[in-house]
């Protein structure tokens, strides 16, 4: 239901919803000449360009002739993508790294040097 509604309402499908009015004035132009062929109606309604005649507002009527709606309603859906989840077994080998550290026995003297002013040598 909702991709019907989707499909009508924002692509030119709804478009094929003329086509019984496509029929109908076919059916028309074949009263009138009994050799019309479809394709000839085609040719004569698509490739041949807008003719304005007697029969202009059912040629305006027909799928895919009039621009009403172009810019249309612009609905977007978001399809859920479905979501393949594995089991990813990962293998740690466990290293023992040396840290190599020294112990330093600083002294305060050392320590309150630093907080002194410049010396003049």
């Amino acid at each position: 239901m909702f991709l019907s509604i989707y499909l009508l309402s924002s692509t030119q499908l709804k478009e094929l919803l003329k086509l019984p009015i496509l029929v109908e004035h076919f059916i028309e132009h074949k009263k009138l000449d009994s050799q019309f062929s479809f394709i000839d109606f085609l040719c004569m309604h698509y490739a041949e360009g807008t003719k304005i005649d007697a029969d202009y507002e059912k040629d305006m009527r027909l799928p895919f002739k009039s621009a009403e709606n172009s810019l249309g309603s612009y609905i977007s859906f978001y399809l859920p993508v479905p979501v393949i989840k594995q089991d990813v077994v990962v293998h740690f080998i466990e290293r023992k790294q040396t840290f190599a550290h020294y112990n330093f026995t600083y002294s305060s003297a050392f320590l309150s040097s630093i907080w002194q002013p410049p010396r003049v040598c």
